[in-house]
């Protein structure tokens, strides 16, 4: 199990981690002036995907839980983001399948109180959820917490007048700039970190390496294992509301088991257990899947002209992520960190070769 390395300069690391951080927030000043609204969407999304994949991180690399239900927790999170920020227009004009619930119009909150609301919600659903679902484990653990999603989108589905059912929402205001996303990720990123260095921590790295010797020195395994559950789960309705009111057009098909295989390969790729890799693999995946939407467009080659192939995108991807796992398989930043020592010890191994070359 990998620790974090020992802080050798902390003056020189808070320097560096301040410098660094101004830095970034001069880039989203600057690109939010200077990009075009596809740029900043990707860059809007790559945030939102950093909350999702850290959240399933701390379900399945942090805690060992096998779980293939974040889909149902965002989608949770999504439509109670946006049935409090909706007015009552906009909610009577949208109902044409059944009438609305007659106590929904009236519900209208601020933008952040959707987002503190959407990911209660999710956290006691995950909550209620986990109580059972958490006495399996391995493959069983997975397969029922998929079933528990896809439960999920059919009750959305049919509850029409609550949900619209399956025609979705539309028209939801769209609150998530590129400060809220990121605004947000820092307060993740911030209790996250501060989680994992806790006691907290130590007992959930205790019951993912080896749940018997943590039941053998006294640590109620189960009770942690639904804690870690619940939280991830709020951070799965969080990212979910956050991507709502980015796209700003919800429907239950948004939230299939497709959904949870994307922030998979973000967790896989970034490495299991580790915070810094998360944010890695966000940055990776979503660009990555992006940039590769060319190869669905049609080619023209000189005289020849090569048609696109829906979907060719993710089969290409699969195949690199396969060559990530087979020659990578604990993650681009496995279970370690970034740290300024860690760096600063690489840049200068690298010079000293370079310069004795």
């Amino acid at each position: 199990m990998s620790q974090p390395s020992e802080n050798k300069n902390p003056a020189r690391n808070k320097a560096m981690t301040l410098i660094a951080l101004a830095l970034f927030v001069s880039f989203l000043w600057w690109a939010q002036s200077h990009l075009d609204g596809y740029k900043i969407r990707i860059i809007n999304l790559i945030a939102i995907n950093a909350i999702l994949g850290l959240s399933l991180n701390l379900i399945y690399g942090m805690a060992g839980m096998f779980s293939l239900g974040h889909a149902g927790f965002m989608a949770i999170g999504a439509y109670v983001s946006a049935l409090l920020i909706l007015t009552p227009e906009q909610k009577v004009a949208m109902w044409i399948l059944d009438p609305i619930a007659p106590w929904l119009p009236g519900i209208h909150a601020p933008f952040i109180v959707s987002l503190i609301a959407a990911g209660l919600f999710a956290a006691l659903f995950g909550c209620l959820i986990a109580m059972p679902v958490l006495r399996l484990g391995g493959d069983y653990l997975g397969i029922a917490t998929l079933g528990f999603s896809e439960i999920i989108r059919i009750l959305i589905t049919n509850l029409t007048p609550i949900t619209n059912g399956p025609l979705g929402l539309k028209g939801i205001p769209s609150h998530t700039s590129l400060w809220m996303s990121y605004g947000c990720l820092l307060v993740v990123l911030i209790c996250m970190t501060r989680l994992m260095r806790s006691n907290f921590g130590n007992v959930l790295r205790a019951v993912r390496d080896d749940e018997i010797a943590a039941k053998t020195m006294g640590v109620n395994t189960f009770s942690t294992r639904v804690l870690a559950f619940t939280m991830g789960c709020f951070g799965a309705g969080v990212g979910g509301a956050l991507m709502g009111n980015l796209i700003t057009t919800i429907d239950p098909k948004m939230f299939m088991i497709t959904q949870t295989y994307s922030l998979l390969m973000i967790v896989v790729v970034g490495g299991l257990g580790s915070i810094t890799g998360s944010v890695v693999g966000s940055v990776l995946v979503t660009t990555m899947l992006e940039w590769l939407r060319f190869v669905e467009n049609p080619v023209t080659v000189g005289s020849i002209q090569i048609p696109g192939v829906p979907g060719m995108r993710m089969v290409i991807f699969s195949v690199l992520l396969i060559v990530i796992i087979i020659f990578r398989r604990d993650g681009i930043m496995g279970m370690n960190e970034f740290s300024w020592d860690r760096f600063f010890s690489f840049c200068g191994r690298a010079l000293k070769e370079r310069g004795a070359s």
